[in-house]
């Protein structure tokens, strides 16, 4: 008997352990995928928010900061999303750069597109020199004090290096999810996933459920998705990449909820106001049906 015919579709996402372990089940069709077939693209956020800016991605991992410039290409999950409560992106710096004005340092950022970014402007509330450093190469360039020949004196650190900075010698300037969350009480929203907007509308709440089936398939068979996660675990031992991934795959993550929409707006509108988006962005979100 012939197969059905499947609707082939690009799914973008990191190769990061929390986003592994957040798409496990439909990587290794351990859910009804339906009538869809995944192309699956692993790429840095950066490079995925810059990727974005063409709509190249049907579903997309993406940055809350580039999709203010992509409102009108994407709409927004409810599931999906990496939000910090009380945590977030670090700012560390070298001992010897301790005491100084962080404004003062030279920053290695891991991009520009990125939430971390935004935030760390916000932050700071005043010019600053930065220098985009790969992500995985940030600490390395704090501690050597350079990166392609620019002077490095501290670094934006995403990923699990926010849980091993401390292992190579460096020091917490401010950790911004923490920052944030005293300043407005709502949890930082970092990354979410993202589907074409010219997409037919029910195949966005076809995507939906399957990303949320994926996530609580993960949540119900933790050990089993964390298996597979280890293989994007960076060096990462079981233990703290548990607690990595629970960073990040988290309650936020199966839905936002109120709440969570209302993080979203507020960082988008703290970032117009302060003359760091180009306009005022209500967020689009794909209705909840479930």
């Amino acid at each position: 008997m012939q197969s059905e015919l499947k609707q082939k579709l690009t799914l973008a996402h990191s190769p990061d352990a929390d986003d592994a372990f957040m798409f496990y089940a439909i990587t290794r069709a351990r859910i009804d995928l339906g009538p869809y077939e995944f192309v699956h693209v692993l790429a840095d956020i950066e490079s995925l928010n810059r990727a974005a800016l063409t709509s190249r991605y049907d579903l997309t991992a993406i940055s809350l900061h580039a999709y203010a410039y992509v409102h009108h290409r994407y709409l927004l999950l409810d599931c999906g999303a990496s939000v910090g409560e009380g945590y977030g992106p670090v700012l560390v710096a070298r001992a010897d750069c301790l005491g100084k004005d962080p404004a003062s340092l030279s920053i290695a950022i891991p991009g520009t597109w990125t939430t971390a970014f935004l935030v760390l402007r916000l932050f700071l509330s005043k010019p600053f020199h930065y220098v985009e450093v790969p992500f995985e190469k940030i600490l390395d360039a704090v501690n050597t004090g350079h990166f392609d020949g620019k002077p490095v004196e501290a670094g934006l650190v995403i990923h699990e290096g926010q849980l091993t900075y401390s292992t190579q010698g460096l020091h917490l300037v401010a950790d911004l999810g923490r920052w944030w969350q005293n300043r407005t009480g709502l949890p930082l929203p970092l990354g979410l996933n993202a589907v074409r907007a010219t997409l037919p509308p029910p195949m966005h709440g076809d995507l939906q459920r399957l990303l949320r089936n994926s996530i609580r398939f993960a949540l119900e068979n933790r050990e089993e998705a964390l298996d597979f996660a280890q293989q994007f675990a960076r060096g990462l031992d079981r233990a703290a990449l548990a607690r990595f991934v629970d960073m990040y795959v988290n309650r936020w993550t199966v839905t936002l909820g109120e709440q969570g929409r209302e993080a979203v707006a507020a960082l988008l509108e703290a970032g117009y106001h302060h003359g760091l988006l180009p306009e005022y962005i209500e967020p689009r979100f794909v209705e909840v049906i479930e």
